[in-house]
């Protein structure tokens, strides 16, 4: 089997990812398609009802592209430079996740596995095709067997070199390509990122509970949230960083070189009242080209007036009564919730 090149080496190394890690797609077993399955029966996908749909073409990168013999995995850094967990203890301001503090990374990544992509087809005279997480394709099983990292308790990757901040990008080749090899766990008896977990949401370690994830509730879930889980969301309005910040590894992690995935200061800790005064234009112009962008605004504001209801602040009060008679019946309601909970908060 032949190896990657040293131009394509170099310039993985030009465009800011980590040495390339290559999986046999042929040697790629059925344990992640299973873990996918029983994740489904188990109902933890939540109302992401494209993953039961899109179930067999995930469980295995052949399901989804026949030819493809090889899977090149590539990291890209996003370290954060401070503890994306500083911000918890901040009532009137907003918790981001690090990785939608800039730039949407699809459009960062996708690009420069392209070219990356060419310049393997032109070495092996074989097709690819790339990937970045909107495909129905597993990356992270797939990082593992090919030794960037391990999947964590918390089910995300791990890096001994980057902890918990690499963003994944996979390119499937028709090309027998070298493989590496995989990454044992290194999580040992660590169970940092399951005991801060503020929802419970990991019913076993390895397992996930996506209807108890507060990146799941603010991102995917589309409808009001559980009013169980409101209190424990906090001020965290896009994503969740928990698990991931406490790990130990991160203390081996960079910091992004890429400019575009470094933070973006109004967004280190914004504050609640003027996120909650935002128009759908001024939504749309302040989080332009950031994936924020794509949970629309009304689903924004009702993060947002949760996060006001938790934050025991008198004066957000005003925030919250803007969206009284919001057009959209669950922002509506969350603005009632938010009024409710800071009066009681008064006591």
């Amino acid at each position: 089997m032949p190896a990657l090149s040293k131009r394509v080496l170099k310039r993985c190394q030009a465009l800011g990812f980590t040495a390339p890690h290559i999986v046999d797609l042929n040697q790629y077993g059925t344990e992640a398609g299973q873990g996918l399955r029983d994740f489904i029966a188990k109902h933890h996908h939540g109302t992401m009802i494209w993953l039961p749909e899109t179930e067999k073409r995930r469980n295995h990168p052949q399901n989804l592209w026949a030819e493809a013999k090889s899977a090149i995995v590539l990291g890209l850094n996003y370290g954060p430079e401070t503890d994306p967990l500083l911000t918890l203890g901040k009532a009137d301001k907003a918790t981001i996740s690090v990785y939608a503090r800039n730039r949407d990374y699809h459009d960062i990544i996708k690009g420069r596995l392209k070219e990356l992509g060419g310049l393997i087809a032109r070495d092996t005279k074989q097709d690819i095709k790339v990937f970045v997480d909107t495909a129905p394709l597993m990356e992270k099983p797939l990082a593992a067997m090919s030794g960037l990292g391990w999947q964590g308790k918390h089910t995300n990757l791990v890096s001994r070199d980057y902890g918990s901040w690499l963003f994944l990008g996979v390119i499937l080749s028709a090309a027998n390509l070298t493989p590496t090899p995989p990454e044992i766990d290194h999580c040992g008896s660590c169970r940092a990122c399951l005991d801060i977990c503020p929802t419970n949401a990991f019913p076993e370690p390895y397992q996930l509970d996506a209807r108890k994830c507060i990146s799941y509730l603010t991102i995917e879930h589309k409808g009001a949230v559980d009013k169980d889980l409101r209190e424990k969301m906090g001020n965290r309005i896009y994503g969740c960083d928990d698990c991931l910040a406490v790990c130990p590894w991160n203390k081996f992690a960079q910091e992004a070189t890429e400019i575009k995935l470094k933070a973006r200061e109004d967004l280190e800790a914004p504050d609640l009242a003027a996120l909650a005064s935002l128009s759908d234009a001024e939504f749309r112009k302040y989080f332009s080209g950031s994936p924020i962008k794509r949970i629309g605004r009304n689903q924004f504001i009702r993060n947002v007036l949760y996060a006001i209801g938790n934050s025991g602040r008198a004066e957000l009060a005003a925030a919250a009564k803007h969206h009284i008679d919001s057009e959209d019946a669950v922002v509506r309601e969350a603005a009632h919730w938010a009024l409710v909970q800071l009066d009681s908060q008064k006591l």
